[in-house]
């Protein structure tokens, strides 16, 4: 347990005291739900004082009532051969899902999971979740694991060769969400993971992943365009030795969103790479907050992030590096930028570095600024009309962020979505 004085238990009371559990589960799973909500009762609900949330005001995840508001669904992967799961409002529906089996893959609703006494699930589940608790306590995604009971088991024992999709829709334009999906990629198993959709007004979601010895797992999701969306989401990522994780995520519209991923090496020779772009105007609030902890030798880890922000948008991004003792070899990178199309938006960072290893090569920047007006004038000299002159730069900017993704299909379905949402603006 998180030995941290407790702010404001009677918020944490009053945040668990606002979901409604589900059945109870296994003896395994109610201990780890029980001590996660000691847990978040010991720490409070987040608070804006607080240092990693004074960039952003968790004030309306935190809420009685989510923000209702008219959300716009806009599929995105549908051209790509998946396995589709289909969560309405949060909550799992098979009959507008597929077939839960695959290849190589076993696949299970997390309701069942928790109710089996013995599963691999009480491995992982809550677990990675507590192991991020440290040095930054993540009130949020201690709630997930408190009162979650909706989400997906996901165990990749081979190469997977459909990816499988998360299918996000909204009926209630009030609804409160919390999901909490599991995910273990064995030793030499490959897994892409997909995600798309308007899921609720207010989402909270995680997921535990845990990839072994030369697994590898792919994660490309795309958020939008339903504004009035307000999402917290985690990702606690865990590697063995020559691991690989990549992970993307475009963020288009979103009143306010923060996606937090913390990744741990365990293991030598791996590899984890964290990208998102993100494009917003109004009041649009976009927050990427980003834990890496090198604890392996020889290990790689990317961090790309780009903002387009415009009209008074705000675009956060908090990222650090932890080099452990022994951790030699080290190759760490991180780059965060926003791009401002006025004078109204603001991009706020907080790169950090902490290194106790003395053979690494880690590196961190941060920039802001608007267009490159020598770019610009180029293109105006050449007959391009201003606004497509304005959307060639912008997606040039985002584009080092979208080269994350390996699989070329994907990366070309997230420049199209970038695309649009540049069409459907001035």
């Amino acid at each position: 347990m998180v030995a941290v004085k407790a702010k404001n238990p009677v918020d944490a009371a009053g945040l668990i005291a606002r979901h409604t559990l589900g059945k109870p589960g296994a003896k395994w799973a109610e201990a780890v739900r029980q001590s996660a909500r000691e847990r978040l009762m010991a720490v409070g609900a987040p608070q804006r004082r607080d240092e990693y949330w004074r960039f952003t005001n968790p004030a309306k995840l935190v809420a009685d009532t989510a923000r209702a508001g008219v959300m716009e669904a806009d599929p995105v992967f549908e051209g790509i051969d998946a396995l589709v799961l289909t969560f309405v409002d949060g909550v799992f529906d098979p009959a507008h899902s597929d077939a839960l089996e695959g290849e190589n893959l076993e696949i299970q609703p997390l309701t069942e999971a928790l109710e089996s006494d013995i599963h691999w699930a009480g491995e992982l589940f809550g677990k990675l979740e507590e192991r991020g608790q440290t040095p930054v306590p993540r009130e949020l995604a201690t709630l997930n694991t408190a009162v979650a009971s909706e989400g997906m088991v996901i165990r990749a024992t081979g190469n997977v060769a459909r990816p499988v999709r998360f299918n996000y829709i909204h009926s209630d334009e009030s609804s409160d969400a919390v999901l909490h999906n599991l995910v273990r990629v064995d030793a030499g198993a490959e897994l892409t993971v997909l995600e798309n959709g308007p899921a609720a007004a207010r989402f909270n979601k995680m997921f535990e992943i845990d990839i072994a010895e030369g697994g590898a797992l792919h994660h490309v999701r795309a958020q939008g365009r339903d504004h009035e969306r307000q999402a917290f989401t985690a990702m606690f990522t865990r590697l063995a030795a020559e691991a690989t994780y990549k992970s993307f995520t475009l963020t288009v519209n979103g009143v306010l969103t923060r996606n937090e991923q913390v990744v741990e090496f365990t293991g030598d020779d791996a590899v984890a790479h964290v990208a998102g772009a993100s494009i917003g105007e109004g009041d649009f609030h976009h927050d990427d907050t980003v834990f890496v902890t090198h604890d392996g030798v020889n290990c790689e880890s990317r961090q790309v992030f780009k903002k387009v922000l415009k009209s008074g948008a705000t675009g956060v991004f908090q990222g650090k590096i932890l080099v452990k003792e022994g951790a030699q070899k080290t190759d760490g990178y991180q780059i965060s930028q926003g791009l401002l199309l006025d004078d109204d938006s603001q991009f706020l960072a907080k790169p950090e570095l902490e290194i106790y290893a003395d053979d690494v090569a880690c590196s961190h920047g941060s920039t802001c600024g608007g267009l490159d007006e020598t770019g610009l004038f180029y293109l105006l000299s050449r007959g391009v009309p201003r606004k497509d002159a304005t959307n060639m730069l912008v997606i040039a900017f985002l584009d080092e962020a979208v080269q994350e993704i390996e699989d070329e299909a994907l990366a070309e379905t997230i420049r199209e979505r970038i695309g649009g949402w540049l069409a459907r603006r001035g």
